[in-house]
């Protein structure tokens, strides 16, 4: 089964505090412009209303969407599987692959707790550009979070997102190489379909 290391928990504070919202401007400015943002999402008294949780989860998610290259973390991931994958394929893998990070993520947006996000510094390399920043947590303590990304217009997209040195792609690709080493793609695509079943289902009422 297709698992998430314990910095999913962290990664989903600093991934979701991520949404672009300048149309134009270097990448750590469209990053911390996007923090206010998902965090008026976040803090909205109405937003915590009982039986809002999934209209939050929704306009967070929409916040994801506009901010991830889902494609190519994707494409990524996959590594040197990707090359032999049709375009069918690749498009469904996509898909999949962007609904798992989505629903993963998002089902763990409470344990947002105020955590503050502070920038450092950025880099840019032609196309791709690293956001170096660092998570502060109530009780003081610092997590580095590094952000990869793309230049695609005037746009920055994220495709990877390093948590203390680990990287979200590394984290997949190998999982997802294990599984097609050792069985095969298609075992990997069912792997996927089921855990996005296993997310669609409701839960029982307590």
């Amino acid at each position: 089964m297709i698992r998430h290391r314990s910095f999913v928990v962290l990664a989903v504070v600093a991934t979701l505090l991520v949404a672009e919202v300048a149309v134009a401007g270097a990448p750590t400015e469209q990053l911390r412009s996007a923090v206010d943002r998902v965090i008026k999402t976040l803090d909205d008294p109405a937003m915590k209303a009982e039986g809002k949780a999934g209209e939050r989860r929704q306009a967070v998610r929409k916040i994801a969407n506009e901010i991830f290259a889902w494609d190519e973390t994707a494409k990524r991931a996959l590594a040197r599987h990707w090359q032999a994958r049709t375009e069918t394929q690749r498009q469904e893998f996509v898909k999949l692959f962007g609904d798992l990070l989505e629903r993963s993520y998002i089902a763990r947006i409470e344990n947002y707790g105020g955590e503050k996000i502070t920038y450092l510094s950025d880099s840019i390399d032609d196309e791709t550009a690293m956001v170096r920043t660092k998570i502060v947590t109530k009780q003081g303590s610092e997590v580095p979070v590094d952000y990869r990304m793309l230049r695609r217009g005037d746009r920055w997209l994220v495709y990877d997102v390093v948590i203390e040195g680990v990287s979200l792609v590394s984290n997949y690709r190998t999982q997802f190489n294990k599984i097609i080493q050792t069985s095969s793609y298609e075992e990997l695509v069912k792997k996927m379909k089921s855990k996005q079943e296993e997310f669609q289902e409701p839960k029982p009422k307590a």
